[in-house]
């Protein structure tokens, strides 16, 4: 899932020096089953097996995966990726049939994209909560109020809480180029892509600590947009020591969604509240440039 703003704001490319105070994060995954395209020899299940165990080790909680059925039929046999992730004791959400941004379709295309999606949500929860939902794209039609408040009105009546993101680093641009580069065997270029996103995360952890103490005096709990990708799968380790080292500490997402600071993002039947700030000029720059490695 591709943000309407990317979310990294480029303050150094050296790491975190060290934790300031204890924060929460909860790690959220887009696009099961099948994100970016792949690196030869490598399957969706093993990117998804990548994912999870790194999540695993790390003694990351329940962690939800947002799903786009129609994926299921582009890439038949990547059911799998749903099941593993479920055995995994992770809960899956709602991420729209066909990834549509609710700004370029009319209501009766946001319905159907959503409860398209729900008997495969129904078949696999058990008796996880799946009535979560992340807008493809991050697009809440902002520039619309009307269409905005009408989506807002449809999730409510339909029990469904919105999965916010309150950081990116947009993870989701490293996953073609690794591809390519693993194709030309390129290692230096991938020991760049590497680099770039351990800097990339470590300076959307400045920016969001920056932005909330600005905004609120304090830190609330971090929503981290990811993307089931085989570079989210490769860094996946690394990334998540780099939280760690930051001070992080692992939560669920409906753990972060009960902050406050958060509610409001999160819960439908509230007033809707502008979106976080994610990135700027910087962060897309260096988004822009990984996109142009091994071309």
């Amino acid at each position: 899932m591709r943000p309407f703003l990317l979310a990294a704001l480029s303050v150094g490319a050296a790491l975190l020096a060290g934790p300031s105070v204890a924060r929460d994060i909860a790690f959220t995954f887009d696009d099961l089953p099948a994100h970016s395209t792949l690196p030869p020899g490598v399957t969706r299940l093993q990117v998804a097996q990548g994912v999870i165990a790194a999540l695993k080790d790390a003694g990351v909680p329940s962690v939800y995966g947002f799903i786009n059925g129609a994926l299921l039929e582009r890439e038949p046999g990547t059911d799998a990726v749903l099941k593993a992730w479920r055995d995994a004791g992770f809960p899956l959400g709602n991420h729209g049939w066909a990834h549509l941004g609710l700004s370029k379709i009319d209501e009766a295309t946001f319905e159907s994209e959503l409860t398209r999606n729900e008997p495969i949500l129904q078949s696999l929860a058990g008796s996880t909560d799946w009535h979560w939902f992340r807008f493809p794209f991050l697009d809440e039609a902002y520039a619309d109020p009307a269409k905005r408040a009408a989506s807002r009105a449809w999730l409510a009546a339909h029990g469904y809480k919105i999965a916010a993101v309150t950081a990116s680093f947009g993870d989701y641009a490293f996953n073609e180029p690794y591809a390519r580069c693993v194709a030309k065997r390129d290692q230096a270029a991938i020991s760049e892509l590497e680099q770039a996103y351990l800097d990339a995360a470590a300076d959307s952890i400045r920016l969001s600590e920056q932005v909330e103490k600005a905004q609120f005096g304090h830190t609330p709990p971090d929503i981290l947009l990811m993307h089931i990708g085989a570079f989210d799968a490769h860094m996946l380790p690394r990334l998540l020591a780099l939280y760690k080292d930051a001070g992080f500490r692992f939560v669920p997402l409906d753990q972060a969604a009960l902050d406050l600071d958060n509610v409001g993002l999160v819960d439908p039947r509230l007033p809707p509240l502008p979106g976080r700030t994610l990135g700027d000029a910087a962060s897309n720059a260096r988004l822009a440039h990984i996109g142009t490695l091994c071309a």
